[in-house]
């Protein structure tokens, strides 16, 4: 298999190929990272780990604008990815049950169906004062998607920002302080 960054410099390249042989190389990853999500984050819903993939990559690679050229870049813009979409099929079903009963023709009208009913508010809350957090402290925002949302380790997160581990763990500490603060917990 070719290296990774390779990989991703053959798609910014446009090569024939590219974006086949990079999912290939990334869908075992992107699975621990949607299965890590919907596990520790997506407890209010029953999204399903292949739906997650599939729908982050196309997004990821789909309009054309994934910059990352390296693996880690890639893997954290892909926890975003994964979060945006959650959030996102959150308020479809939201605005749905306030009567935004439209007929809607989407890519994968499974996916919207496969969300549990369960706490979705919560799932929004937790967004909205993520979005908040990195307004104040960007880096916490960021260490925040990437332990929580991602399921990096603290060294993984440390190498990835070029951060030491002891100021991630500072940081994942006094971010999730301040989220509890603004959720009222």
């Amino acid at each position: 298999m070719a290296d990774f960054d390779e990989l991703l410099r053959r798609l910014h390249a446009g090569e024939p190929g590219a974006v086949d042989a990079l999912y290939t190389a990334a869908y075992g990853e992107l699975r621990q990272l949607a299965h890590a999500r919907l596990r520790d984050g997506g407890r209010g819903t029953v999204l399903e780990t292949t739906s997650l993939v599939h729908e982050t990559f196309l997004r990821l690679v789909g309009q054309g604008g994934l910059q990352a050229a390296q693996r880690r870049a890639f893997f954290a813009y892909a926890s975003q990815v994964m979060r945006s979409v959650i959030i996102d099929i959150v308020r479809e079903r939201q605005a749905q049950r306030r009567g935004g009963d439209l007929k809607r023709l989407t890519l994968d009208t499974a996916l919207g169906s496969e969300l549990a009913g369960q706490d979705e508010s919560a799932i929004l809350h937790v967004h909205d004062a993520l979005h908040r957090l990195a307004q104040a402290e960007p880096r916490l925002a960021q260490v925040v998607e990437m332990r929580y949302f991602g399921g990096y380790a603290e060294a993984e997160v440390a190498d990835a920002l070029g951060l030491t581990e002891r100021t991630v763990r500072r940081d994942w500490d006094k971010a999730r302080r301040l989220l509890a603060a603004m959720l009222g917990s």
